[in-house]
């Protein structure tokens, strides 16, 4: 544990430490999101923060390759698939952030990638499920690991809407996940400790953590789409990788429904996310427009339609997403009836702060206690001279 500890801190410290770069990056290439009707951000703000989370993981992981207790992960070629994966989908993003790619390029580029990681043989080959499901055929195991990859990849750009949200629901998914493949990893094989999900799920959860100071409300720094397809990327790999792998019969008795927890905690992790692209998807193609055409019907725009403000909105999601992920992990260790009861108490509270009073009250969570809105108010700056503006280039959809 000690050692994922570590490697989840250089993770944070290098991320935290390049982000000031990937700022000034952003800048001179102009990779700016402006202010558009559907946007919540009220001041152009600089993309690329990807490129710092990018660092922080590949940094954390180049230092866990030197490390003796995990020898057996980097005897293969899997973590280096993930890593080249996520190199190929954050230059792909730099250059949206940048140019503004047109949808099907993004989709060759996400397609790319996935190809990548499962050449490197992190490929899905049977579904963790009682009787061990093999996928029948090569071709088919390929085009299911490319689904799943591109699938997390826009689930989690989806989500990327609000500062600090996609950040901060992939650092509290996948907290959940590590606990997940740590503890099926010592029941697995009780002698040695080390797995590639847990080292992939650890630098993304500290990369995330480095990057959220500078990216919660007010942020300083957009993750931009080289950001958002890293995460997605890097969780689909580490989902793939612990698929299959445990040593443990989950097979029968009362501990039946854990086989399926490799499948339902990427799930319950992106479940937001997953409902919110389904959700645009379906009502985009039902009004006759592209899935891909921007709207303000996400999840989080909802949210301040129902009265919360930016930060209250992203810490309400913070609940929803521990609810569903820390649930699904729970069922390694507790039974299901006791866990869906919990789970069911733990969505009545995130409920109640969703649809209570507490949508117009409580100050520490106001926006203008950290931007000190109220004083500007009170005190209106000299007006300045407009600024030509600058070209138009806008976040996710």
């Amino acid at each position: 544990m000690r050692v994922y500890i570590l490697l989840m801190l250089v993770a944070a410290a290098v991320t935290y430490l390049t982000t000031p770069a990937a700022r000034w990056v952003a800048r001179r290439t102009h990779a700016i999101s402006d202010v558009r009707a559907r946007d919540v951000h009220t001041v152009p703000t600089p993309r690329l923060g990807g490129l710092a989370i990018m660092a922080g993981i590949v940094v954390a992981v180049l230092v866990a390759s030197r490390m003796p207790f995990l020898d057996d992960v980097f005897a293969k070629s899997d973590v280096w698939g993930i890593v080249g994966a996520a190199l190929i989908v954050a230059l792909l993003g730099w250059a949206d952030d940048v140019w503004d790619l047109d949808w099907m390029t993004k989709i060759a580029g996400q397609i790319l990638a996935g190809g990548f990681m499962a050449a490197m043989q992190v490929q899905l080959v049977t579904w963790p499920i009682p009787g061990q499901l093999t996928i029948p055929g090569s071709r088919l195991s390929l085009i299911v690991t490319i689904v799943v990859v591109v699938a997390t990849m826009n689930a989690v750009n989806f989500v990327d809407g609000l500062d600090g949200l996609a950040a901060g629901v992939i650092a509290i998914g996948g907290t959940a996940f590590f606990l997940y493949t740590y503890g099926l990893t010592q029941q697995a094989t009780p002698l040695d400790y080390s797995s590639l999900a847990s080292l992939m799920v650890a630098v993304l959860v500290g990369a995330c953590l480095g990057f959220l100071p500078h990216n919660f409300y007010p942020s300083h720094i957009f993750m931009g789409d080289s950001g958002s397809m890293v995460l997605g990327l890097v969780l689909a790999g580490a989902t793939i990788s612990v698929t299959g792998q445990s040593g443990v019969d989950l097979t029968s008795g009362p501990q039946a429904v854990p086989a399926f927890v490799p499948l339902l905690l990427p799930v319950a992790i992106l479940l937001l996310p997953l409902l919110d692209m389904t959700m645009a998807v379906v009502r985009r193609l039902a009004s006759g427009k592209s899935p891909f055409h921007p709207d303000r019907m996400h999840l989080h725009h909802r949210m301040l339609a129902l009265g919360h403000s930016h930060r209250r909105a992203v810490v309400i999601l913070y609940v929803w997403t521990a609810v569903f992920a820390f649930g699904g992990a729970a069922l390694v260790r507790w039974e299901w009836t006791v866990v869906l009861a919990g789970t069911a108490v733990a969505a009545l509270v995130a409920l109640l702060l969703t649809l209570g009073p507490l949508r117009t009250r409580g100050r520490i969570l106001d926006d203008d206690v950290a931007t000190g809105a109220v004083s500007a108010v009170a005190t209106p700056p000299p007006a300045t001279p407009a600024r030509p503006p600058a070209p138009n280039r806008g976040r996710t959809p």
